[in-house]
């Protein structure tokens, strides 16, 4: 019983039902937005783009938002993001459309500019999301909630994918968005029905300055969190190969859309497949060791992705990355849960977005930019080595986080 413990509380159950829908839709429409930008462009620095459009409002926004999901009402702030993530696939769905006219001649900037609002919207997203989940379980319940959040995440990301890869083969952009914003109002309203927790109190006379810069001045004081969010995040950074996946789907594995689709689940299958490991068998003793093993394996398993030239070699391989992955990402959800007060539960949150959720997307533009200098191949190698040389040098100066017990 204890294994699902948490599931039995609604609001936790609403809540992981709302960030599955969503995030079902936004994997969809990741897919079909670097299949479409690659069409028009055959151009590996335009995909890198994708990334950079949305991290820089993501960036821009996020110590704003982080304040505000502890000022504000954080149910509430979920909604309008999840609102506008709507309001900016129908733009998608119209310019895939009625107004496809206006992506002729290699003119992708609509889409970027789309993707721009939706990174201003993840901004404030990320943080709202992480302090609610933290107040809908209690504390002795964090290591399974974040379990369980992993497992509806990446089952998630294992299906959108893959049926957003198979629709936009068997269909067209326009059907694809159609399901994607279907998807995103069904989260919409799960999030709905989840009862608004208390506001923290915050104090009287703080200056914004202040509170602005509180979450990044507790992380940082935070030896065995920092620790663990810099570990994520250039591994994520210099490791990350989802970018260039339309190109070796395209020129070294010689498939489509669907089988990118497939490439791109292909990390959720194997996070999901060790999420379900992890339920039975929580990483929390030895936690540290375990991150840093865990965060090694991705790296070799990235450097072997780039030598693959064989789609289901290949689809293993980010299978192994997504599962190992998945291992720091419950440990390192854990760690801030559990140190984290809640009246700053918002900002840290958001700090910890900027750390890990800015790396995806400056990964993204890393790996774009590093393919046109080096090339496709050298340059995913260059950030699996790069990945391993992290992990070395944590280890080494770390003894905090190495020794850590959860």
């Amino acid at each position: 019983m204890r294994l699902y413990e948490s599931l039995t509380i609604p609001n936790f159950r609403n809540y992981l039902f709302g960030r599955f829908f969503s995030i079902f839709g936004v994997q969809m429409q990741s897919v079909v937005v670097g299949w479409q930008v690659y069409e028009l462009t055959k151009d590996a620095f335009s995909l890198g783009l994708i990334g950079l459009a949305e991290i820089i409002p993501f960036l821009m926004t996020a110590f704003f938002a982080g304040n505000a999901a502890d000022i504000f009402n954080r149910k509430r702030i979920i909604q309008l993001a999840q609102f506008v993530f709507l309001l900016c696939v129908i733009a998608l769905w119209l310019l895939s459309g009625k107004f496809h006219s206006l992506l002729e001649n290699k003119n992708v900037y609509p889409i970027y500019a789309i993707i721009f609002v939706t990174g201003i919207a993840r901004g404030f997203l990320a943080p709202a999301q992480n302090a609610l989940m933290a107040q809908l379980v209690p504390k002795h319940l964090y290591g399974n909630s974040a379990t369980w959040n992993s497992v509806f995440w990446h089952f998630s990301s294992v299906i959108g994918p893959a049926c957003g890869g198979f629709i936009y083969a068997k269909a067209d952009a326009v059907t694809v968005y159609s399901v994607v914003g279907f998807c995103i109002l069904i989260g919409l309203i799960f999030f709905s029905l989840i009862e608004s927790q208390p506001i923290p109190e915050r104090v009287k006379g703080e200056k914004l300055t202040d509170r602005l810069s509180a979450g990044l001045k507790f992380v940082f004081a935070h030896e065995i969190m920092l620790g663990a969010l810099a570990l994520d995040m250039f591994a994520v950074l210099f490791g990350g190969a989802v970018a260039l996946l339309p190109i070796f789907a395209d020129e070294v594995l010689h498939q489509g859309a669907t089988g990118l689709g497939w490439l791109r689940a292909a990390p959720a299958i194997g996070a999901v497949i060790m999420a379900g490991i992890m339920v039975y068998f929580p990483p929390l003793k030895n936690a540290g060791r375990n991150l840093l093993i865990s965060v090694g394996i991705f790296g070799i398993c990235t450097i072997l992705f780039a030598l693959s030239t064989n789609f289901y070699l290949s689809f293993l391989l980010l299978a192994l990355t997504g599962a190992f992955d998945n291992v720091s990402v419950v440990l390192r959800t854990t760690i801030v849960q559990m140190f984290t007060p809640d009246e700053m539960r918002g900002r840290v949150s958001a700090v910890n977005s900027i750390f890990i959720g800015s790396s995806n997307e400056l990964g993204s533009f890393e790996s774009g930019l590093a393919a046109k200098i080096l090339g496709l191949v050298p340059s995913v190698i260059f950030g699996g080595v790069m990945t391993c040389l992290v992990v070395g040098t944590t280890a080494k100066i770390s003894k905090k986080l190495r020794n850590l017990q959860l």
